[in-house]
């Protein structure tokens, strides 16, 4: 008789052992063990030993379940990884980091990674084929809307598969966090309460219920110009400004306008790289929102900028439509007080949509369930691609679910109480996609195009380039040590669904994006996954983490306007700011939820750590170490130059940002 040493580890979850009997079977290359019980399994077991009359070779694979007690119903079970050690010494590790909630045997495999044409045990074939053709029927591509990246099809939050929804503590305290931040303004009667705001002060005292830091330094600053143009580089929303070269048919600033008694022209200041757009045209044409039966306001501006001598990016011009006419004036630093205090409001308006719709939901939330489906769907649990990827996945399904029922559905927040919230979210959400390519996925990319390389104080551009390259450096070591030449790219028939399905339900199939249809090379290979790890983990912590710092103060992003802009100088005043601003529930719905999407649970995974033991090798876990050295590297020195900035820049610090679209 030979013996294997059999040790079983639960998940580091809540209820995550089992009351059941557990059973275990081992499969190897030349034979099988007897079905084994594996006793004291409620919560960790070492050392069971399982007798065969003679070695059954190189393990393949285990198969488990769990029958329930006479006093004990089936119940859910998480197991995290079994080891088995051979008689011949070699020790085998089995992954598996899932709810098992059934009497149904469950096969895994060896967690050694490997490509689909490497897997060459008939067993180990059958048991990838079974396994993913259950994985497409849990998770099931759907269409929320035309138009849009497709979806997971689920029904409620129940219905999505166990493994990927939210842990007991995390739907705990997002429950919680929902709930206290309305309850709160509702027991000061301000949530139904359908008025406009009446002064300022009442607004300051409804802020304080919530506060952070930079919300404190945004509602003491959030008028001056220095304030609104440095938003443009490190406020949640970095995506839209772009290095102007010549000024827009459509936006006919003239240099007497922004340059007092001829002292500098808009050419020059071109040609020096100091003149920058913002233009808003995404929205152009939207039809407005009603909220509280009152009609509301959407502009599309266009915005000019001018980085100073002393490094300030100022803002020197606002057009709040995109047609020039006699009733759309160029409004000017050198207005009245309220004139231009108000252009910049509506600018803010403006920049909220672009920036929820735009650079959080679409470009984040939306494109990071097309990754996780479709890894999910067409990548087995032993590939390689799967070990890397599958961290960045958690939540991000329950997340989305979530966020289409309770924020953009008919009752949900955002579109009962945004401006774009109505019949132009959609219309909305299709532009973007539209106009979404590969390279502005990709930060270094994305940034030569803007001609942002030389912006100083630019700490999102400089955060993100550091990251992309720790990432990159991380995703090249581990997939070259799985793929030694291109060839063996091509032929890797998962790996290729992954990407062919993402083209079609992520980017419609739209070429134009530059997208990757196949993958032909490594280099191809590995500047898409390094894309979609930045994008569920530093970009989405870049546009989300901040939402109340700098929303939550309301007359910085106000969620709606009620008035329209003016459409002649010398018409404004601090009442019509007032009447303008959306009414006070309006305002107390978008601070909750600003306050929602902000907070972070407990159980929070940051970037390069990894509780599941996806990998074996030697040489990816020593890839993973060198990974969160990197990481802990970029986070010295993100907050050693935070001490000495009035402003701090926090949200591209790994130590902050999470693994995954989790939020």
């Amino acid at each position: 008789m030979v013996n294997y040493e059999v040790t079983l580890s639960n998940g580091n979850l809540a209820y995550a052992y089992s009351f059941n009997k557990v059973f275990i079977k081992l499969v190897g290359t030349d034979g099988e063990s007897e079905r084994t019980w594996l006793k004291g399994a409620l919560q960790f077991t070492k050392g069971t030993l399982i007798s065969c009359p003679v070695s059954i070779g190189k393990l393949v694979l285990i198969e488990l379940d769990k029958q329930p007690l006479p006093l004990f119903p089936q119940d859910s079970w998480f197991p995290a990884k079994v080891e088995v050690k051979s008689p011949e010494g070699a020790t085998y590790t089995f992954p598996i980091y899932r709810w098992i909630t059934d009497s149904q045997v469950h096969r895994f495999r060896e967690g050694t990674a490997l490509r689909v044409f490497e897997d060459k045990h008939h067993l180990g074939r059958s048991s990838r084929q079974q396994e993913l053709g259950q994985r497409e029927k849990d998770y099931r591509w759907d269409v929320y809307a035309e138009g849009i990246p497709h979806c997971m099809k689920a029904t409620d939050p129940d219905s999505l598969p166990c493994e990927i929804r939210f842990s007991f503590t995390k739907n705990t305290e997002f429950l919680f966090t929902a709930g206290t931040g309305l309850t709160e303004l509702e027991l000061k009667g301000l949530a139904s309460y359908k008025e406009n705001w009446t002064n300022i002060d009442d607004i300051n005292r409804v802020f304080c219920c919530k506060r952070t830091d930079i919300s404190d330094y945004v509602q003491e600053h959030w008028k001056e110009d220095a304030v609104f143009g440095s938003q443009y580089l490190n406020g949640v929303n970095p995506m839209l400004i772009r290095r102007c070269s010549a000024l827009p048919d459509n936006f006919p600033v003239t240099d007497n306008m922004v340059f007092l008694h001829g002292q500098g022209s808009l050419r020059n200041e071109m040609q020096k790289g100091n003149i920058f757009l913002c233009d808003y045209k995404l929205l152009d044409g939207v039809k407005a929102n009603i909220v509280n039966g009152k009609k509301q306001y959407l502009m599309a501006p266009l915005v000019l900028l001018h980085k100073t001598p002393d490094d300030k990016l100022m803002p020197i011009a606002i057009q709040l439509k995109q047609t020039p006419a006699d009733d759309n004036p160029i409004f000017l630093p050198t207005d009245s007080e309220y004139d231009w205090l108000m252009a910049k409001i509506f600018v803010r308006s403006a920049d909220f949509s672009e920036h929820q719709l735009n650079v959080h939901l679409l470009r984040t939330h939306l494109l990071a369930e097309v990754f996780a489906v479709s890894l999910l769907r067409n990548v087995p649990m032993v590939h390689p691609l799967y070990k890397l990827l599958i961290p960045h996945t958690r939540y991000t399904l329950q997340i989305n679910y979530l966020a289409r029922s309770l924020l953009i559905s008919k009752t949900g927040v955002f579109t009962q109480f945004a401006a774009s919230g109505g019949e132009g979210l959609i219309p909305i959400l299709k532009r973007s996609l539209s106009s979404t390519t590969y390279s502005s996925l990709c930060i270094p990319e994305d940034i030569a195009e803007r001609g942002l390389e030389a912006v100083p104080n630019f700490y999102y551009r400089d955060d993100g380039l550091k990251l992309w390259d720790i990432i990159q450096r991380f995703v090249q070591g581990v997939l070259s040590f799985y793929y030694k030449n291109d060839a063996e790219v091509q032929k890797d028939s998962e790996l290729q669904k992954w990407i062919s399905d993402i083209f079609e339900h992520g980017f419609l199939s739209q070429a134009s994006t530059g997208i990757p249809q196949s993958f032909t090379t490594m280099a191809e290979l590995v500047k898409f996954v390094t894309m979609v790890i930045f994008t569920c983990s530093g970009q989405h912590s870049a546009v989300n983490a901040g939402q109340y710092d700098y929303g939550g103060w309301m007359p910085n992003s106000p969620i709606s306007l009620q008035l329209p802009p003016p459409t002649t100088k010398g018409t404004t005043s601090e009442a019509t700011m007032l009447k303008t601003f959306p009414d006070v529930n309006t305002t107390v719905q978008g601070m909750a939820t600003m306050w929602l999407l902000s907070k972070q649970s407990s159980d929070f995974v940051p970037l390069g750590q990894y509780p599941e033991d996806h990998f074996s090798e030697k040489i990816p876990c020593e890839l993973i170490k060198d990974f969160q050295g990197g990481l802990g590297e970029l986070s010295v020195v993100i907050k050693a130059r935070n001490k000495s900035l009035e402003v701090p820049y926090t949200y591209m610090d790994p130590t902050k940002m999470e693994n995954s679209v989790a939020l």
